[in-house]
């Protein structure tokens, strides 16, 4: 007896009319996202904005379509383990990106602009956010430096229009070489702030203090950096040994880059170090194995071909958790964190940071502008909410406050990027 069409069989296999199938409209809408996202990539040297302006816009229209439809994709809070994967991902590839980038030599006179922004301006910028959240939030002290660490890390994943150029190409003005440089190291170095946090909202008292010193500080930091700079030199001789014996053909050193990363991230995590310095070092090591090898320009465009994919997807994803509900969750104070950390505390954190610098007062400017939140903030929010010591309405204002930062970030700065720096002097410095 014929008892109607499988529920397993497509629309198009349906009888009769049926329409506005929520598969059918994610496909569509998938393809329309990815020419979206090739024209934006193709443009972003002659348009007013960067490609992940345009992710934000789209991600919002899909959570408003994802709402009339009664799809939910995301829950910052039951999917946290997921977040937490996916902006993992996204963001170690964007540091070892980082890292093969550079072309400047080591030393403390080179990368100085680096060290105030790592020593100086983000424990300031940490301080100043545990403050103001502690303060006009309402959040616990240690819900507070979590936000802070949360939101201090300038964005390897989206700061694309201030980046350095390709390997060889030089490090151009020191904007661009400051802000790359200190994206590919505070991701990995906000996490002894995390943790801090974590301790502090947890354990309360100081008998864990020893504990994080030795194993969050210390040893993290070392262990990550060493392990790195190993796996980079390490992947960067092998693949040169099999590519000179015929055993790894050149079309192939675009993978390297994904395969080097995953690899150093591992099994610096299983040595319980931190992956994202690993991640960053990794890439500068393998960069300088072999200084002037044509398969870095390979292995570079692999890696930033992966880049564009994860920031399209990470973009769109956590853009389409975006509810109005969840924006009201900051509250006045969260939503003015916003300008205060934009306009006030990253400028004058690195106002304060480079007094008696050699950087020029212009450049000093640009540094203190783009300080670009994104994928990374998402990250150790996700790390704090899967710990379980936190309240869930602090987890709520953390994940939303979050994503407010991060979108007024991803716009300011996308439609300022271009403008400010197309008269920036040219001119690559001393290496």
């Amino acid at each position: 007896m014929f008892s109607g069409p499988s529920p397993h069989l497509p629309l198009s296999a349906s009888e009769g009319f049926s329409f506005a199938d929520p598969y059918a409209i994610g496909l569509a809408f998938g393809g329309l996202v990815l020419f979206a996202a090739i024209w934006a990539l193709s443009s972003q040297h002659e348009r007013a904005f960067s490609p992940a302006a345009v992710y934000l816009v789209l991600g919002a229209l899909a959570s408003a379509g994802l709402h009339v439809l009664g799809v939910d994709l995301l829950d910052p809070i039951d999917d946290s383990k997921l977040i937490e994967h996916l902006t993992e991902f996204a963001v170690i590839i964007a540091l070892f990106g980082a890292g093969i980038r550079l072309d400047r030599h080591l030393g403390w006179q080179r990368w100085k602009s680096t060290f105030l922004l790592i020593a100086v301006v983000m424990p300031l910028t940490i301080g100043a956010i545990t403050l103001f959240a502690s303060l006009a939030m309402g959040l616990s002290l240690g819900a507070a430096i979590i936000l802070g660490a949360a939101l201090a890390p300038t964005d390897p994943v989206l700061a694309r229009d201030v980046k350095v150029g390709a390997p060889g190409e030089g490090d151009g003005p020191e904007t661009n070489f400051a802000l790359t440089s200190e994206a590919g190291l505070n991701d990995g170095l906000a996490f002894p702030f995390i943790f801090l946090g974590i301790f502090v909202a947890g354990e309360g008292g100081t008998g864990w203090l020893t504990d994080w010193l030795a194993a969050d500080v210390l040893y993290a930091i070392a262990a990550g950096v060493v392990l790195g700079a190993l796996g980079g030199r390490a992947i960067g001789a092998s693949s040169d040994w099999l590519r000179n014996r015929g055993w790894l053909k050149p079309e192939f050193d675009s993978w390297l880059a994904l395969g080097a990363v995953l690899a150093i991230y591992g099994i610096t995590e299983i040595a319980g170090a931190y992956g994202f310095l690993a991640a960053f070092t990794g890439g500068l090591a393998f960069r300088r194995y072999e200084w002037d090898h044509e398969a870095h320009g390979r292995v570079h465009a692999g890696a930033d071909l992966v880049e564009d994919i994860t920031e399209l997807g990470m973009i769109l994803v956590l853009g389409s958790t975006v509810t109005l509900v969840g924006l009201g969750a900051p509250g006045i104070a969260g939503w003015l964190l916003v300008p205060l950390l934009l306009v006030l505390i990253r400028p004058l954190s690195v106002v304060l940071a480079f007094t008696g610098s050699s950087v020029s007062t212009r450049e000093r400017g640009l540094i203190g502008w783009f300080g670009v939140r994104g994928i990374g903030s998402f990250y150790y929010a996700a790390v704090a909410i899967n710990s379980g010591v936190l309240s869930t309405g602090e987890i709520s204002t953390i994940y939303w406050t979050i994503i407010a930062v991060v979108g007024v970030s991803i716009l300011v700065h996308g439609f300022t990027a271009g403008p400010a720096l197309q008269n920036l002097d040219e001119e690559t410095p001393g290496t």
